[in-house]
């Protein structure tokens, strides 16, 4: 009788690192191990998913208005500049706040891309996410939305994608009227987000004297936010000095109230009595601007009233991410 021979299973082709696509977790690794993807190279996926990249637009130029258009104002675009110039067929690509049903991105009809900012990531590097969401938008179909994915781990940021010599100038707009080049022929999804989205809109006006710092209009009063650069502590300090000696206001009924972090950066507030304006608050803005300069500039130890200031500040700070 004729021996059988062992069988043995054919092996599945190994993949290199950059082949290896994201699957579910309990499915087969693509790679070929036999193991499940969470066990095998889901790992790194998964470390990056928990891993919270505290900054994730340094680097780009005008990090601090990305924050305020992330966090901060409710509509506002900026042309993008890539790195490798646009793909044939695709005129611009325009990072807006908000897109309409909350979509990630657009592929308008006419191959311009706009890309949304303020949309849930599935990561801890809003960069990566916002990255992978770019690309793809940049190959789809024109007249289509982008969906939500989960972004690769090893997948480009978006200082990898964008020129970073480009300029980064925000328009605030009043409303959401750029979401829609032909109202007429918006369809009624579209028109109804629109609407909801123009009632709920909070006037901002971004000021053009000093960096990244918006105005907004509240019914009870109005607010001046303002995303700083400076390294917190050094900023706290510094802002304990000013409203330890009187000199932290920005005019009359106007208050520093406390600051919030977002994205590794700190965001000071003032109150503002409801009938300054933007424009009332341009030189004030412009002339605390100096004066900050010279309290970052000092390394004198705090005194006894700037340490009692500074606690103030720090115990009304809260973290928005």
């Amino acid at each position: 009788m004729a021996k059988k021979r062992p069988q043995t299973k054919a092996k599945r082709p190994q993949l290199t690192e950059g082949e290896i696509p994201v699957v579910g977790a309990r499915e087969p690794c693509p790679c070929g191990s036999g193991r499940r993807y969470k066990a095998c190279h889901g790992r790194a996926a998964a470390h990056a998913v928990t891993e919270l990249v505290h900054r994730p637009f340094e680097g780009l130029p005008g990090e601090c208005d990305w924050i305020a258009l992330r966090e901060l104002v409710p509509a506002a675009t900026a042309e993008l500049k890539l790195k490798d110039g646009l793909p044939e067929g695709v005129p611009s690509v325009t990072l807006a706040t908000v897109l309409p049903m909350a979509w990630p991105a657009l592929r308008r009809d006419d191959g311009s891309v706009l890309l949304g900012l303020q949309n849930d990531t599935s990561s801890g590097d809003i960069s990566r996410d916002l990255a992978d969401t770019l690309q793809r938008a940049l190959s789809a179909d024109p007249g289509t939305p982008v969906k939500a994915r989960r972004a690769p781990a090893d997948g480009p940021r978006l200082q990898d994608l964008l020129d970073l010599n480009a300029p980064f100038e925000p328009v605030v707009h009043s409303g959401f009227e750029f979401w829609v080049p032909d109202p007429e022929n918006a369809t009624p999804d579209v028109t109804a987000s629109l609407e909801r989205a123009n009632a709920a809109a909070i006037p901002t006006v971004r000021l053009s004297g000093v960096d990244a710092a918006y105005w907004c209009e509240t019914p009870e009063k109005n607010h001046l936010r303002w995303v700083m650069p400076h390294p917190e502590e050094q900023l706290l300090d510094a802002l304990a000095r000013l409203h330890a000696a009187g000199r932290s206001s920005l005019g009359e009924g106007t208050r520093l109230v406390g600051s919030f972090r977002a994205h590794g950066l700190t965001v000071p507030v003032w109150d503002l009595p409801s009938g300054t304006g933007a424009d009332d608050v341009e030189k004030p803005a412009a002339e605390f601007a100096e004066r900050l300069a010279e309290a970052l500039a000092t390394d004198a130890r705090l005194s006894a009233d700037e340490r009692r200031a500074r606690g103030g500040l720090t115990n009304r700070q809260i973290t928005l991410s």
